[in-house]
């Protein structure tokens, strides 16, 4: 029962040891201990502020990536509209040069179909005009067989050409 009841002595150099440790914790180690807490407690305020710092930032950067996501799709759609206007420009201009070039081939096929149609009528004519001479050649052989229809013949041609003179 020793144990439960201890002597003056043990506890005089107890509450003498204990303020020896007392003083040496208060004068050295309190210090250290403190500081290591308050250097602990500012690495954890500086930690938390970094990270409000690093949401913000991300927040900021998300903002600004989904600016540039937005810009970029109204670019994309403006280069859609550009495109599709282009598309469109290139296909009337070239309906516009397949219809002059077809008319320019329509123009040059009639022009081809007039002179060709010219051309024929004056074949025909000159057929016609030859074959006309050849009648007129055996006919006036048959009528100019005699002399006398000769005679008649040129006198009445000398007289056509003095009277149109």
């Amino acid at each position: 029962m020793e144990l439960f009841t201890p002597d003056f002595g043990l506890i005089f150099w107890m509450f003498v040891s204990f303020g020896v440790l007392f003083f040496i914790l208060w004068k050295w180690a309190w210090p250290a201990i403190m500081k290591g807490v308050d250097s602990r407690a500012d690495l954890i305020d500086k930690g938390v502020l970094y990270a409000q710092n690093a949401k913000e930032q991300l927040d900021n950067a998300r903002q600004e990536a989904e600016k540039y996501l937005d810009e970029a799709r109204r670019r994309q759609a403006d280069m859609l509209r550009e495109a599709d206007k282009m598309k469109t420009e290139i296909i009337e201009e070239a309906r516009e040069a397949a219809r002059r070039e077809a008319k320019k081939e329509m123009d040059a096929a009639q022009v081809a179909i007039q002179q060709a149609r010219k051309e024929a009528q004056q074949s025909f004519c000159d057929e016609v005009s030859a074959f006309a001479l050849d009648i007129a050649a055996k006919v006036v052989r048959n009528q100019l067989a005699d002399e006398k229809a000769q005679t008649k013949l040129v006198d009445s041609l000398i007289d056509e050409m003095e009277t149109s003179n």
